[in-house]
């Protein structure tokens, strides 16, 4: 957290980019002088509009902003038929199986097939405002499914496959979903993933607004309840490849996302169409650069926010060819994302931190084998990236020569909201730089006071309302006002995480509030702590949480994954050696009370860590989290120590 490297853009690649200094700092200059009027410039200039928005923010209802009120708009049209005529036989969606199997969509051919289901779900009585949960594997048909809710005005929910039966039910009870879209299985690293059968355990346990279950057959079939249940083969292929678009208010919900809460309840985040859209738009231009040439790739899955925008929305809304990925970064090797990169020359690299240290921690020879000269630029999101990882990522797989923009993020935020502009921003190992043009953002101490004192946390909070922000918890208006905006007033956005600004003004986050150790009246984020054990040479991943200590309040407990074997670290006294070189990495009063080697650390199969799976085995409490998602649930025990 204390970084002194600075990598200024390439000369190379700011010649060609698409925002040098001088053109981001007059986006910057008009957003700050005139912040409605600079959103309502990108809105009109990015969008295709049926009709054009009377009001550029509506603040009366605050905080619940309403954005470009009055217009009227689709945001299947804006992703797909205004190419048609430009771009129509332009590759817009690659997509590689867990097999190996490629299928390409031309936008036409993408167009044609989001129209076919489009009209099907019509045939089936959908129509606007009605909600959809998705509950479908990472492919080609979790876009087309997004884009004919999107089509029709149906409003989508995406649920991740790996959620259990338990977690879809309440999802689905909650959004009050008339249908459900899903596969019968799918393939995910060698591995069948049953889908089918969890939506039917979760539909047995109530989900009564529930009439339909289209199943889109991905394997080699499942069991089907008559009356209820149909095959998207027997039903799509034969619908008309043309659809009239349903025209909304630019305000009109667009989807839900749940995520979880502080209560572990999860909350439905509902965004609305035109402000979401412009923001995964606008950001995909700045933060990535993007050419027409680009062939991009985000690694996410579509049951996360960033399946949602940069897979599903932004690079369609921008007539880009990506690349979407069934399988997983390990199988059938170590080596299948940069086999992958280089078979379909990627040139835009998209992943999580997580991912970043599984891959290195397989050593350098693996990606050395592989062709990467087609990458011009990396990006990583999801949690804050250690500059050891950071690092790696520079030098081995970008050659030394691809820009990193690390950018935060969150579910509610819809789009990014800090990231470097990497034709325009030197970056620095660890952290996301500065905000975005029209994001304006702050650090304030408990008493809502911007903190001017370099390199001293505090909460991160925006400061004026964004178009691609939620509008809402959907069915909770209190609810939201409370977790957003109970805190400093209602024009003040709480992101939840703790960060600092450096010498630079740069900021760098910290970590979730509540991963936030307060070790002898101390504030210390987990991700400083995290990066420091992370710079040992020992380690490839740790994640750190705090236990209650009758003397300190909280002390340090860390649970680390180590480079070669476990056994021979622990006999060799490594855990010892850690404490110590925390301690001298941060000083005496970050020194962690006990340090664990493990196998690995308790993620869910998307990569993310369970850190309040983490705390309570800390607090030595009965795990009463699902722990259904986990990718590898035998790790339980290990880490009870």
């Amino acid at each position: 957290m204390h970084e002194t490297r600075s990598f200024a853009p390439p000369p190379a690649f700011a010649a060609a980019a698409n925002l040098n200094a001088a053109k981001l700092e007059q986006l910057h200059a008009h957003a700050a002088c005139d912040h409605e009027g600079f959103w309502a410039d990108q809105a009109r200039t990015q969008l295709s509009w049926r009709q054009r928005f009377e009001q550029t923010l509506d603040s009366s209802l605050a905080p619940r902003y309403r954005w470009f009120t009055g217009g009227l708009l689709n945001a299947s049209y804006n992703c797909l038929d205004r190419h048609l005529a430009a771009r129509g036989d332009k590759t817009a969606i690659v997509f590689e199986a867990d097999d190996g199997a490629i299928t390409r969509y031309s936008y036409a051919a993408l167009h044609a097939e989001v129209c076919r289901l489009a009209n099907a779900l019509r045939g089936l009585g959908i129509g606007k405002s009605d909600r959809v949960v998705l509950y479908l594997p990472m492919g080609a048909q979790a876009v087309i499914a997004m884009q004919a809710c999107a089509r029709i005005g149906a409003i989508h929910s995406a649920v991740f496959g790996g959620f259990s039966a338990e977690s879809l039910k309440d999802r689905i009870e909650d959004a009050g979903a008339r249908l459900v879209i899903t596969a019968d299985a799918a393939p995910r690293g060698g591995k069948r993933v049953d889908l089918k059968t969890a939506v039917d355990k979760a539909l047995a346990g109530g989900c009564a607004s529930v009439e339909r279950v289209l199943v889109y057959r991905r394997m080699d079939g499942c069991a089907m309840q008559p009356q209820r249940d149909l095959w998207w083969q027997d039903r799509v292929p034969t619908q008309c490849a043309e659809c009239e678009p349903e025209w909304v208010e630019s305000n009109h919900p667009l989807f839900l996302l749940y995520t979880s809460g502080s209560t572990g309840k999860p909350k439905g985040v509902q965004h609305s169409t035109a402000g979401y859209l412009l923001g995964a738009t606008v950001t995909m231009q700045w933060v990535f650069d993007l050419k027409q040439s680009d062939v991009f790739w985000c690694t996410a899955d579509i049951g996360w926010i960033t399946g949602h925008s940069y897979v599903a929305y932004g690079p369609l809304s921008n007539g880009v060819t990506q690349l979407i990925f069934e399988g997983i970064p390990t199988y059938p090797d170590g080596e299948r994302f940069w086999r992958m990169i280089a078979a379909h020359q990627v040139s835009v690299f998209y992943t999580a931190p997580t991912a970043i240290r599984a891959l290195m921690r397989l050593g350098d020879h693996l990606p050395a084998r592989h062709d990467l000269s087609s990458l011009r630029l990396l990006g990583t999101v999801g949690e804050p990236i250690n500059p050891e990882a950071w690092m790696w990522y520079h030098r081995v797989i970008g050659g030394g020569r691809c820009p990193i923009v690390d950018t935060w993020w969150q579910t509610e935020t819809g789009s990014m909201m800090i990231a470097p502009v990497p034709g325009a921003v030197a970056t620095k190992p660890g952290s996301c730089t500065r905000p975005l043009p029209g994001i304006c953002v702050d650090i304030v101490d408990e008493d809502g006071k911007p903190v001017t004192q370099i390199g001293r946390g505090g909460f991160l909070v925006i400061t004026r309302p964004w178009p691609s922000m939620l509008s809402t918890i959907w069915g909770n208006d209190e609810r939201y006002a409370e977790t957003y905006f109970g805190r400093f007033g209602d024009q003040v956005y709480v992101a939840g995480d703790g960060a600092q600004r450096d010498e630079d003004g740069y900021i760098w986050i910290l970590g979730r509030i509540d991963d936030v150790l307060n070790v002898s009246g101390h504030r210390l984020g987990t991700m400083e702590v995290e990066s420091a054990l992370a710079a040992h040479p020992r380690v490839a991943e740790a994640a750190v949480v705090g236990r209650p200590h009758d003397i300190k309040g909280e002390a340090i407990l860390a649970f680390v994954v180590v480079r070669g074997e476990r056994a021979d670290a622990i006999a060799e006294g490594l855990p010892r050696e850690l404490c110590v070189w925390v301690a001298e990495q941060l000083g005496a009063i970050a020194r962690p009370d006990e340090v664990r080697l493990v196998d690995g650390l308790p993620k869910t199969r998307s990569g993310k860590i369970m850190r309040r799976l983490l705390r309570s085995i800390g607090a030595g409490e009965t795990v009463t989290q699902d722990t259904s998602t986990l990718e590898n649930p035998a790790i339980l025990e290990q880490l009870r120590g």
